[in-house]
């Protein structure tokens, strides 16, 4: 894949309310935790969160409606409470989306 993460995470940012339509008619939401390699991070919160459909969710709605907009090799990842599914230390996040709270939030899901 031939962006940065910055344009990755603005595109990604841009296009994921696309997704969230879907998420949002299950009692969900879908919150953008960063991007690194071409890979975006997420958490699907709400109703979805730790949802047994999660998966499915992430790869046949979110992944698919983010590929159609952005890049056909695009990947998503949830994370969730399994050990599986981590963020990375330097996943990038830019400075205007670092809000209160959401640093936490970010440290608590790199310790797993």
């Amino acid at each position: 894949m031939i962006f940065s993460d910055e344009d990755l995470y603005e595109a990604v940012k841009h296009y994921l309310p696309e997704a969230e339509e879907y998420v949002k008619s299950h009692g969900g939401k879908i919150e953008l935790l960063g991007v690194k390699d071409g890979i975006v991070y997420i958490e699907l919160a709400g109703a979805c969160g730790g949802c047994s459909m999660s998966l499915l969710t992430t790869k046949m709605v979110v992944q698919k409606i983010l590929r159609g907009y952005i890049h056909p090799e695009l990947n998503v990842l949830n994370i969730d409470k399994t050990g599986e599914n981590t963020l990375p230390e330097d996943v990038y996040i830019p400075k205007e989306d670092i809000k209160k709270g959401f640093m936490e939030k970010i440290k608590e899901k790199l310790k797993g």
